[in-house]
């Protein structure tokens, strides 16, 4: 019985000791000093040997400057324990005062302890971070890795380096890391990821690319080759990446994936120019039936988009002697897919289209490969006006792959559907949830579909203009863009001062652009920019305006301000990431 109540005794006294502890912390952390200080200094007495509470301790009698009480306490401790961080402690406490010869003297002795036992040198380094004496920190790091070579503290000096604006130093520390300690490769990524997106470190991300370039010439080493890579990848040159990828290729075949993984990169983002080169290596170089037919694909993907329609027969016949190549299977789905969008979207056979997909669906394919079929047919019902078959699709896409991301595409296209058929209440349902989606562009699609609905609802309860809006907007899904055009232009025309005219000028400056009529493009952007410039559109009219001027008329001069614009006033946007980098490009920042 005594051992229990004994028992009892002492779990009662850890609760309570917790809970001081926690107390204590608190009131420190909230910068309640005094109240800190009452409880860490009986906590301490029962643990004296612990350090992370005198250093507390000594912090609350700094902050209260009480400076003298402060020495004692470190002067006692030094007494009872040999650690030489103590003098960093002390010599801190001096220059608190001003004292700094004092100061000084103390730093001194803490570098001299690990002059003479290298390996205090991490203790005594991480100590004078903490206190923001950075150069003393240095010094320590530096000082153990004279006294023991093997001491590694190149990431803890670039870290330095950095903070001291010593940027160079920096990366060379840190590339110098990250070689001798591969495995730690993605954290020095991770932290030099942070300069290269700094606006202020222009020249950080030229002299990486040096230093980059050199080390692949100097060291016959793949590293710097991947590395390099990595460095394009970040900055979206493909080109570029690809070279060091080749390079790295001849010497380990091994490595083949990390080239189809860059075309992939590169056709996701519209590189079609670097991509095409990407995908023929690969068609040229690979035995894997999976990787051919994806480069196949993706080739005639980049093709479709760039045609015009006399081009269309010859592509029909290549995508045909594809299709008969490969044939049905496995690897050959989303060639299938491909196949079947250009008939009906291109040459207005959807039921070609159908007839190919409805035989992928008979194949033996995983759900979520099925899911993308059937998108695919809701799509080119959507396109041949069957509203209700579509959506019957999308609604077993969303049931089938739950939580997938297809399930949210899905649940966006049936919006689309709804909002072609002109079922806007219920489209207005759906988008209400996918604002919330965790895709940015669908969240963005919803979004701007919402306040569609919404704002031309409001103003005209009958939906007129919006049900022609629809009509006009259906159209261009069709590919009709003659026809969208006409019907948007009459939009326009019928509804000058509207809610409904940015949205207009947006779609009909976008179909001018589609049209390779950029002038006129720029005039219908302009508006929006000129008229709506508080409105949703603003950041399309700014980046399509400035992508046309740049990429379609050779006009930096006008093309920069627009990117800038983006740059500096809508970092909200989903374009900021690709103006950001065309801005520095034009400004002449990646010239490696």
């Amino acid at each position: 019985m005594k051992n229990y109540l004994l028992l009892i005794t002492l779990f009662i006294s850890l609760i309570a000791t917790s809970q001081n502890e926690q107390l204590a912390i608190d009131y420190y952390e909230k910068g309640e000093f005094d109240k800190a200080l009452t409880l860490l200094e009986q906590i301490a007495a029962k643990q004296p040997s612990n350090y992370a509470y005198f250093q507390r301790i000594t912090d609350c009698y700094q902050q209260l400057k009480q400076f003298d009480k402060a020495e004692k306490t470190i002067e006692a401790r030094k007494a009872k324990y040999y650690q030489p961080l103590l003098y960093v402690d002390l010599g801190y406490n001096f220059q608190l005062q001003n004292e700094n010869e004092k100061a000084k003297k103390n730093y001194e002795l803490a570098i001299e302890a690990v002059e003479e036992r290298p390996n205090y040198a991490y203790q005594i380094g991480n100590i004078f971070e903490k206190k923001a004496l950075l150069e003393w920190a240095l010094k320590a790091y530096e000082t153990g890795t004279k006294g023991d070579p093997n001491l590694n503290f190149d990431y803890q000096i670039a870290l330095l380096q950095g903070q001291l604006g010593n940027i160079e130093l920096m990366a060379d520390k840190l590339l110098d890391y990250a070689y001798q300690k591969q495995e730690n490769t993605p954290i020095v990524q991770n932290y030099l990821t942070r300069f290269i997106a700094d606006e202020a470190n222009e020249t950080f991300l030229s002299y990486l690319k040096k230093t980059l370039l050199l080390r692949t010439q100097k060291t016959p080493d793949a590293y710097w080759n991947q590395f390099l890579s990595w460095l394009y990848v970040q900055q979206k040159e493909y080109g570029k990446a690809f070279i060091q990828e080749r390079a790295i290729y001849k010497r380990n075949p091994e490595t083949f994936d990390n080239i189809v993984a860059l075309a992939n990169m590169a056709v996701e983002d519209n590189q079609s120019e670097d991509a095409i080169p990407i995908l023929q290596f690969i068609i040229d170089n690979t035995n894997d039936l999976s990787w051919k037919i994806s480069a196949h694909t993706l080739l005639m993907k980049i093709k479709i988009k760039e045609a015009k329609q006399e081009d269309y027969p010859k592509i029909k016949e290549e995508l045909d002697t594809l299709l008969k190549q490969y044939n049905y299977n496995p690897y050959s789905l989303d060639l299938i897919k491909l196949i079947a969008h250009f008939e009906a979207f291109n040459l207005n056979n959807t039921e070609e289209a159908i007839s190919l997909l409805n035989k992928a669906l008979e194949l033996s394919f995983s759900t979520r490969e099925k899911a993308k079929v059937k998108l695919e047919l809701a799509d080119i019902l959507v396109y041949d006006e069957k509203f209700n078959q579509a959506i019957l699709y999308y609604a077993q896409v969303e049931d089938n792959v739950k939580n997938d991301a297809l399930a949210h595409e899905a649940s966006m296209k049936m919006a689309k559907a709804n909002y072609y058929k002109n079922d806007f209440d219920w489209a207005l349902q759906q988008v209400k949830i996918l604002k919330q989606s965790s895709s940015l562009l669908i969240a963005n699609d919803a979004v701007e579909l919402y306040l569609l609905i919404q704002d031309n609802s409001y103003e005209d309860s009958t939906r007129v203009a919006l049900t022609a809006f629809s009509k006009a907007d259906l159209l261009l899904y069709q590919n009709k863009e003659t026809e969208a055009l006409q019907a948007f232009l009459n939009i326009l025309e019928k509804n000058k001062g509207d809610s409904i005219e940015d949205e207009t000028l947006l779609k009909i400056a976008t179909i001018y652009s589609r049209k390779k009529e950029y002038q006129k493009a720029l005039t219908y952007y302009k508006m929006i920019l000129d008229n709506h410039a508080d409105g949703i559109y603003i950041d399309e009219a700014l980046y399509f305006s400035a992508e046309i001027y740049q990429k379609e008329l050779n006009d930096i001069e006008n093309a920069k301000p627009l990117y800038e614009k983006i740059v500096f006033e809508h970092s909200d946007s989903i374009y900021f990431t690709e103006a950001r980098k065309q801005f520095r490009m034009l400004r002449g920042d990646n010239t490696i």
